[in-house]
């Protein structure tokens, strides 16, 4: 999968418009097309900012590196192991 196509994806897959991906960066939501259409590239700094709005590496979203993590700061110690299970047994 290429960049345009992971940005695209990630931002369906959380259920967010082009225009609210685009507040969340801080662009324009015509930047968010272009990459999306694969006219431009983000910036380095910008795939920074993508790759924290995702929770995601900058590997992930340059096909790097196929894993995706879950954003667990700031979660109660006590439930990890709990939701470590639940990943686990969906695997199965």
């Amino acid at each position: 999968m290429l960049l345009n196509e992971r940005i695209k994806q990630l931002r369906t897959d959380r259920g967010l418009s082009q225009v609210e991906l685009a507040q969340k960066l801080g662009v324009s939501k015509q930047s968010v097309s272009n990459w999306e259409n694969d006219n431009i590239q983000p910036s380095i700094e910008m795939l920074l900012k993508i790759s924290h709005v995702f929770s995601v590496s900058t590997d992930f979203l340059l096909g790097e590196d196929k894993r995706q993590f879950l954003e667990i700061t700031g979660l109660n110690q006590k439930y990890i192991p709990h939701i470590q299970q639940i990943i686990d047994d969906l695997k199965k």
